[in-house]
This record gives C-alpha cells, sequence and structure tokens, in this order.
C-alpha cells in the first residue's frame, strides 16, 4: 500500500499537466534599486551626506500576477509589485548647535554639537507591468524555462521627513581658536512627492516547476528601467529625474486553471 502510495505522489509530480492557459501568481523577493551615482540625483545626495548607504534601500518585494498563454510558448500576463523602505540617518559631517538665531549645521571634525541632525528618506514604488513572455520548451514540460518583457506603469511615492542641512544659507560663525568657519542652516522639513506615474519597461528571465497538475513554483529575476520626473512645483526640484531602476529577484507560486 505505501509503494502504491509513494508511486502515485511521484506520477503527481511528474505529471506535465499543465493543460490550463490560464495561471494566478504570488511572488515574494528582493529588490535592490539602481540609484544611479548621478551627483545632481537625490539618491546621491542622501548616501553622500547621510549615515546610511544604498545597500539599506535594498529590501522586500510582494507581487500578484496573471497570465493567459496564447500558444503552448506564447502568453501575456498583468502583474502588481509591491516595494517600500523607509531608513532613519543623520549627516555624517556636521553636527546641530542651536545658537541665538537658530539652529546650525556645524563641522562634526571641530565640534562635539548639540543634536544629531537627523531625517527619514521614503522609497515606495508600485509597478503595475503588461508583459510578453516565451517559453520556448513549451509549458507542458517537467522544465519550463522562459524569457520576456514589456511595459510597465510606475506609481512611486518620495518623503524627506525631518532635519535638512540648507547648504545654501551659508552663515560665518568666529571661533577663538578656529577663526572664521562656514555654517549652515538647519531646518525642519517634510518633503514629499506622492502619487505620482512613470512610463518604464523592462526584461525578465526565468523557470517555473510543476507540483502537481495545477501548481508550479517559479524563480525568476527581472530589471526594471525607469525614471521618475518631478512636479514643476516639488519640493525636490533642483534634482536631476528620480532614478526608480533596479534588479528584483523573485520566487512564486502559480495555479493553473
Amino acid at each position: 500500500m505505501k509503494k502504491c502510495l509513494v508511486i502515485l505522489g511521484l506520477l503527481v509530480i511528474a505529471l506535465p499537466a499543465l493543460v490550463y492557459s490560464d495561471v494566478l501568481t504570488f511572488k515574494v523577493g528582493y529588490f535592490v534599486p539602481r540609484a544611479q551615482n548621478d551627483p545632481n540625483s537625490l539618491w546621491t545626495t542622501e548616501f553622500d551626506n547621510m549615515s546610511f548607504k544604498k545597500s539599506n534601500f535594498n529590501g522586500s518585494v510582494f507581487g500578484l500576477g496573471y497570465e493567459h498563454f496564447f500558444t503552448n510558448e506564447l502568453s501575456i500576463g498583468l502583474s502588481v509589485d509591491f516595494y517600500t523602505k523607509n531608513r532613519s540617518g543623520f549627516y555624517r559631517d556636521y553636527v546641530g548647535i542651536s545658537l541665538t538665531e537658530g539652529d546650525f549645521a556645524f563641522p562634526a571634525q571641530d565640534f562635539q554639537g548639540d543634536f544629531d541632525i537627523s531625517h527619514s528618506f521614503q522609497v515606495s514604488i508600485m509597478p503595475i507591468q503588461l508583459s510578453l513572455k516565451l517559453a520556448p520548451l513549451g509549458r507542458r514540460g517537467r522544465f519550463i524555462p522562459y524569457v520576456g518583457g514589456g511595459v510597465g506603469f510606475y506609481h512611486w511615492n518620495v518623503r524627506l521627513r525631518g532635519d535638512i542641512v540648507d547648504f545654501s544659507d551659508v552663515w560665518i560663525y568666529t571661533d577663538p581658536q578656529l577663526g572664521d568657519i562656514d555654517i549652515f542652516t538647519v531646518k525642519l522639513a517634510d518633503l514629499e512627492e506622492t502619487n505620482r506615474f512613470s512610463v518604464g519597461y523592462h526584461a525578465f528571465g526565468g523557470f517555473m516547476y510543476p507540483l502537481g497538475p495545477r501548481f508550479t513554483i517559479e524563480g525568476e529575476f527581472k530589471y526594471n528601467f525607469v525614471k521618475g520626473k518631478w512636479q514643476d512645483n516639488s519640493s525636490f526640484q533642483g534634482f536631476s529625474d528620480f532614478d526608480l531602476s533596479g534588479a528584483q529577484f523573485t520566487v512564486g507560486f502559480n495555479y493553473w486553471f
């Protein structure tokens, strides 16, 4: 009896029974923003000044997808992914000192300071993507590699909340030992760019492996190519277009029907 059950189980796993033409997918994974090293970008300004770094914005991604096969090899899919990351940090090279005129940023190498100048930086990206996918070996095999790509509408938000150093507002502080020193005003800010949409594109590759007649698992690598434009009245005007591109690694669970 046990042998029969084992054989039956192996047959179920081995069945290339993906005769169904529609697929629902739930996936989880890891997103690595490109955060292009443009000297005039918000990404670069944050990483150059703050205690957090680029790798701190690597994070989890969750996704849902629907796919329809036109043929044994070709399908079209619609998917949505969710990524958000919020990091808090302090200015590495400056400390805050309160004077009669207000709060100012002093060089950390020369002054101990009254407080750390800190703020949080949050980025959220939700790609809604339409894709064509090619499975060159067909969708009914025991191992189903695929490649594809398409276009996407990227909903994104950026928020910066806390203390910021206004490097355009320079004051001169005269220290008895150090002489004249450039200091900068510290301002409390709540800057955001919300509910923005940008158009981009993506390419991906991966594989599916059957677990039964209606279930497969998948592993996928995807790269998104997109930049966001600031609104004309944005608090971030003056920075270059915001880089939303990045690499995405996911594992998915597929239901065929």
